[in-house]
């Protein structure tokens, strides 16, 4: 077998040259790229932690919140029902006191009626102040027990 040309051998010289080039430019270029991807890795990692940091503040911050309008609901509500409880005292006084306003409205409009009796039993009481009757300490016969007055009462 005969030896390849010289110019073959420096043509497959020069493309092993270029080819060994072209894998060290590659080789440069694939650590550069690792290396940004490895930074852009840790980046994420931070950035998740913060982000992770951030929700966990604000769930506290949300629990918080919870618990605080939850006591304020209770307290609310036992203000409601204290105020509830106050509202049915008042409306049963309401109730009595219309109860007894209605009494003393049936009362005025019974007072003429009433007055024409008393002015009748003032005037049979004056009526029997001055006719003779039995001695003191006596009764007389149709008086059945109610005094010295014939009505059993005084005005």
């Amino acid at each position: 077998m005969s030896a390849p040309p010289a110019l073959q051998i420096r043509e497959a010289n020069a493309h092993l040259a270029a080819l060994h080039a072209r894998v060290a430019e590659l080789e440069r270029r694939l650590g550069a790229a690792e290396s940004t991807v490895r930074g852009q890795a840790e980046s994420l990692i931070r950035k998740d932690g913060e982000l992770r940091a951030a929700v966990a503040a604000l769930e506290a911050a949300k629990d918080r919140e919870i618990a605080a309008l939850r006591e304020r609901l209770l307290s609310s509500e036992e203000t409601v029902q204290r105020l509830l409880a106050a509202a049915r005292e008042k409306d049963a006084l309401i109730a009595r006191l219309r109860h007894g306003s209605e009494l003393l409205a049936r009362i005025c409009r019974s007072r003429p009626a009433l007055d024409g009796l008393l002015a009748c039993m003032a005037e049979g009481e004056r009526l029997s102040a001055t006719e003779p009757g039995p001695p003191p300490g006596e009764r007389a016969p149709g008086e059945r027990g109610l005094g010295g007055t014939p009505f059993g009462t005084t005005v």
